[in-house]
């Protein structure tokens, strides 16, 4: 039994470290995610609305305490650190995130729990039955608590509180400087283009029923005589675009394929009135620069804010770019930074900033070269 409970406590410790460690890199994702949830709550329990719409706007807060908690509590798992409180607070915790992804996946409310961040996408069903099997172990070693060996010591203080500081610095850089490792469709080196289609055409089975008989078939029958049940998609990945909702438009008309060719430079604004334009004088400075020296990149601003709140920041920064409307979703996929700075080169994606690190313009005119 020992032995059983040496292997349990490594396997959770190290998908708690590795989910917590994917989450990390970019916890405004987790944030999003959380909101999302508690969107759904404050619906679906008006009673306390009021507490969800806080909970709601910590979301950042309460998603850096739960990423750098799985990343702590797995490596005091592993290491021995306290197993006793080590094991109750990874019970509360995966019974919480069981009790999430269940209703998610019953519900169909969130589609994608964002349990490894964008770096492995699962279904909600997925979701749960990885928590499930979480809950299952963690309740063993809760069980057996009393037989696990402990390691509490000056050495095991010493290595997670290492951890602890490195993980906190790590979601700190990542919300200040965007994520370190972009796992998204919209990260630097993807060609949106290319991602906007399907790798190859959908392959069916098709179920087919005659004479009282199923027949499952590769190609739709021509045979009247053939009644359709159902169809099955065999090649979903493949056939499915990774990018489906990219779209740019205003009042003028949609501008995504234009919007996707030349050199272009985006300042994204998901939001006017929550957004930090504290360093914006460098931003606009970069651009005049830039274009200053290469008079073919084109600016505009992307927004999924209002046309009023757009026009007074436009009159208040004093600047006069055209805005395009993009999705609230798409704009907080592409950066997680408002406002930020995305480049794209005929549809590639070349550089994205946040405002903390606006780079110098010999730089961008090399990323444009």
């Amino acid at each position: 039994m020992k032995f059983l409970n040496q292997i349990i406590c490594f396997i959770v410790g190290a998908l708690f470290i590795f989910s917590g460690a994917v989450k990390a890199i970019d916890p405004i994702g987790t944030a999003i995610k959380l909101g999302e949830y508690f969107e759904v709550f404050a619906t679906d329990v008006p009673s306390l609305h009021g507490f969800f719409h806080f909970l709601n706007q910590n979301a950042t807060i309460l998603a850096v305490i739960f990423v750098v908690s799985e990343i702590v509590l797995g490596t005091a798992l592993l290491i021995g650190f306290k197993r006793k409180i080590t094991v109750w607070l990874l019970f509360l915790m995966i019974t919480f995130f069981t009790f999430l992804t269940f209703y998610s996946a019953y519900f169909n409310k969130v589609t994608d729990c964002g349990c490894f961040g964008d770096f492995l996408p699962l279904t909600p069903w997925e979701s749960f039955t990885k928590d499930v099997v979480l809950f299952v172990l963690i309740t063993i070693l809760l069980v057996q608590v009393k037989k696990l060996t402990n390691k509490s010591n000056f050495l095991t203080f010493v290595v997670l509180s290492s951890i602890t500081l490195l993980s906190g610095f790590l979601t700190y850089y990542a919300i200040e400087y965007e994520a370190p490792i972009d796992f998204r469709a919209y990260a630097v080196g993807k060609n949106i283009s290319e991602q906007m289609k399907s790798k190859e055409p959908a392959r069916y089975i098709y179920v087919m029923e005659k004479d009282g008989q199923e027949f499952r078939m590769e190609e739709y029958p021509t045979d009247p005589a053939y009644k359709y049940v159902s169809n099955e998609l065999l090649n979903e990945a493949e056939s499915k675009p990774k990018i489906t909702d990219y779209s740019l438009w205003n009042d003028e008309g949609d501008f995504t394929q234009e919007s996707l060719t030349e050199k272009r430079i985006f300042i994204l604004v998901q939001n006017v009135a929550k957004g930090n334009f504290d360093k914006f004088e460098e931003i606009k400075k970069l651009i005049n620069e830039t274009t200053a020296k290469n008079a073919n990149i084109k600016v505009a601003i992307l927004t999924s804010d209002t046309q009023e709140a757009i026009s007074s920041f436009k009159t208040s920064q004093n600047i006069n770019f055209p805005f395009y409307y993009i999705d609230a979703t798409v704009i907080k996929t592409i950066a997680r930074s408002n406002p930020a700075l995305w480049m794209l080169n005929e549809g590639t994606v070349i550089g994205k900033y946040s405002p903390n690190e606006t780079p110098e313009s010999q730089e961008v005119l090399r990323l444009f070269e």
